[in-house]
């Protein structure tokens, strides 16, 4: 699963890219409409507490992989080397300046309600244009020859272009399971979900700005939408917490009233926002988070472990993380009877342990 970074120019976006991956882009060199590529994992304090109790050898978190793409705009969209690197991410994060600094040119009042709202703009005209151009083709074929898959097709775009014409992204548009799979292959930029992250100010008061943030410059509403989210974060804090050790960075942010930095947020947001969660499988060799999207069975979780463990499913052992710490072991869990079986068709969730059962 990979999340794009997207933005208007001088916002902040690579900055933030380069903290939450420590990649240097600058040793690649830059071709203006390169995406630049890097991974972090997600903080997950159940699995580090977990941890705690079995000390493993080894700790692997979950993991995002990120996509920094260059400036954001119409004209840029015309190209098509630069929409493809948006066509191929899950998701989106829209960095919006909130954040005044005259050393650094805006184009205009820091507003950035506005520029959500003109970015999104451009998404939803993009997609549009395909649209179109798809719905023109299909007329043809039908013309030609009417099939059931073809009109259902022409059905659900001609849907999907008068949600457009009002402006409003494809994101907020209900479709079924069926919809989403016949619309697929078309990678429209305004259905990816989106977090809009605003880039405050440094202050005094930071951990309350941050809070304030998304009410004060008007952007709840956009935020609390279908398929949306929205958080706050300060660039420039978040820059000098990158260079510090764990012990000095808690002390940092302790300064500033806030328990976690805003980069924790926003990679937690932005993995829900993909529909993600994390099961894990303890022991003394590993302590793992696996990724699985919501609502997957405990066979396909399995599956993510190893085709063999989904090819061979019997049961999976499964308790949820708090109650195996409050148990402090398995063998204390399973003497409770919260340590239980389950099947197949058992719904993954979000913060399960698991033990894979299997005949192979």
């Amino acid at each position: 699963m990979k999340t794009g970074i997207i933005g208007l120019p001088q916002v902040g976006k690579t900055s933030l890219f380069k903290i939450l991956t420590k990649a240097n882009i600058e040793e690649r060199g830059h071709n203006p409409r390169e995406a630049h590529l890097g991974v972090t994992k997600v903080p997950d304090e159940r699995l580090d507490n977990l941890a705690a109790l079995y000390s493993p050898r080894k700790l692997i978190h979950a993991s995002v992989e990120f996509a920094d793409v260059a400036a954001i705009g119409q004209e840029a969209l015309k190209e098509s080397a630069y929409a493809n690197n948006l066509r191929t991410v899950d998701a989106l994060i829209h960095v919006l300046r909130a954040f005044e600094e005259p050393s650094i040119p805006h184009v205009g009042d820091i507003d950035p309600l506005r520029d959500a709202k003109n970015v999104d703009f451009d998404l939803v005209v993009n997609d549009l244009g395909q649209v179109e151009k798809r719905l023109e083709r299909l007329e043809k074929d039908l013309k030609k020859m009417k099939t059931a898959e073809l009109e259902r097709e022409f059905e659900l775009l001609q849907r999907a272009k008068a949600h457009l014409e009002k402006e409003r992204p494809l994101r907020e548009m209900e479709l079924s399971a069926e919809d989403k799979k016949r619309i697929r292959g078309f990678m429209f930029l305004s259905q990816k979900p989106i977090l809009y992250a605003l880039n405050v100010t440094e202050s005094p008061t930071l951990g309350e700005d941050l809070e304030a943030a998304p009410a004060k410059f008007q952007m709840s509403e956009p935020g609390s939408s279908a398929n949306a989210g929205v958080t706050a974060i300060c660039g420039k804090v978040e820059a000098e917490l990158a260079d510090m050790s764990d012990e000095e960075s808690q002390e940092f942010l302790s300064s500033y009233g806030l328990k976690e930095s805003g980069m924790v947020r926003l990679i937690r947001k932005s993995y829900e926002l993909l529909g993600l969660i994390s099961f894990f499988t303890v022991g003394e060799d590993e302590c793992r988070a696996w990724t699985v999207e919501r609502g997957s069975r405990a066979q396909n979780a399995a599956g993510a472990i190893h085709s063999d463990l989904e090819k061979h499913f019997i049961r999976a052992e499964t308790i949820h993380w708090d109650q195996l710490l409050d148990a402090g072991s398995e063998a204390n869990a399973r003497a409770r009877g919260t340590l239980r079986l389950e099947g197949k068709d058992y719904i993954v969730q979000d913060g399960d342990v698991m033990h894979i059962r299997h005949s192979g």
